[in-house]
């Protein structure tokens, strides 16, 4: 790893995951986000994570008025780059799962000068003279511009100081893994890809973050829903789309073990990847002070180690995944 930036405490491993202050599938009322924000901190989270991507800016300023006052020496602060905002001369409705009709609009933009202007617009947004982590946002369609000029801009800002600590964030393994082995960052975000459900992330990524000194932020560890109630609800949606039957059974199956040792589902949902020795931790997208309550209430509930191999034994997880 090229920097010693932490992203997380030995005492405190979840953080929030500002997607929903954007309004992701769903409006958020602006008091409302930023109580959401105090609640975070209130329970002692000190990562949090943001991107122009999410409402349009809409999420940067929200965590900005939220974060307003308070050390900023005292927490980590990541957001993204790759997309650009900019402003159209009609308002139109976000069609890209964000409930925002404004006249900003985005564009794809890897480029030094797209790099850039997008850390300005962020540091701009949020209100703040730094960010602590950088990610190359969702390259899946433009690896070639990322690995020429966004990476190396990043790597450049890095070595000046100018950012503590530089990675991607994806929904897939296969380009983190070639970042990963190809390119000096510093930490992943892995959106989804190392969940209860689904830990395809053993098979390449999270092996390569382990061999290159990278650390891990696992993010999407609910799936999008399937996995953040006791039960599948109705309509219960994975990777931000209706749940297919196999895996709504399936994630009844793993409630099933987890009720039997007087556990819930998302509570091991939570656990399960802090157990892998790449993940320094977790971020959990909230939209309201109560979520945050209960996720961190979530957080520090005990579950039963026999949990875990029952489940292997059940065959419900892969028998290679790290847990107690």
């Amino acid at each position: 790893m090229s920097t010693g930036v932490r992203l997380f405490g030995d005492d405190q491993r979840i953080g929030l995951g500002g997607a929903p202050l954007g309004n992701l599938l769903g409006e958020v009322h602006d008091a409302d986000a930023v109580a959401t924000v105090n609640a975070a901190w209130d329970e002692g989270w000190r990562y949090f994570d943001t991107a122009p991507h999410y409402g349009l800016g809409l999420a940067e300023e929200r965590l900005g008025v939220g974060l307003r006052g308070k050390p900023r020496d005292e927490f980590v602060l990541s957001s993204k780059v790759g997309r650009i905002i900019y402003e159209a001369e009609d308002a139109a409705t976000d069609d890209e799962g964000f409930e925002v009709s404004s006249k900003r609009r985005r564009r794809w933009d890897f480029s030094r000068d797209g790099v850039l202007q997008s850390i300005e617009d962020s540091l701009r947004r949020i209100g703040t003279d730094r960010l602590d982590v950088v990610f190359v946002h969702d390259p899946d369609d433009h690896y070639e511009e990322a690995v020429a000029t966004a990476f190396p801009t990043l790597i450049e800002l890095r070595d000046q100081g100018v950012i503590g600590a530089i990675g991607s964030g994806m929904n897939q393994t296969a380009m983190l893994t070639r970042f990963v082995q190809e390119i000096d960052i510093d930490a992943i975000m892995l959106a989804g890809r190392y969940s209860l459900i689904d830990p395809d992330g053993l098979d390449d990524v999270l092996p390569a973050c382990l061999e290159h000194d990278v650390q891990v932020v696992a993010v999407g560890i609910f799936n999008s829903g399937l996995l953040s109630q006791p039960r599948p609800a109705p309509g219960a949606t994975f990777n931000y789309e209706p749940a297919a039957a196999s895996l709504v059974d399936k994630a009844n199956r793993l409630a099933d073990v987890c009720e039997a040792h007087n556990t819930t589902l998302p509570a091991a949902a939570l656990a399960f990847p802090l157990f892998h020795p790449a993940v320094a931790g977790i971020a959990v997208g909230c939209r309201t002070p109560e979520e945050v309550h209960t996720n961190a209430t979530l957080a520090r509930t005990e579950v039963p180690k026999a949990l875990w191999s029952d489940l292997k034994s059940e065959g419900l997880l892969r028998q290679d995944a790290p847990t107690p």
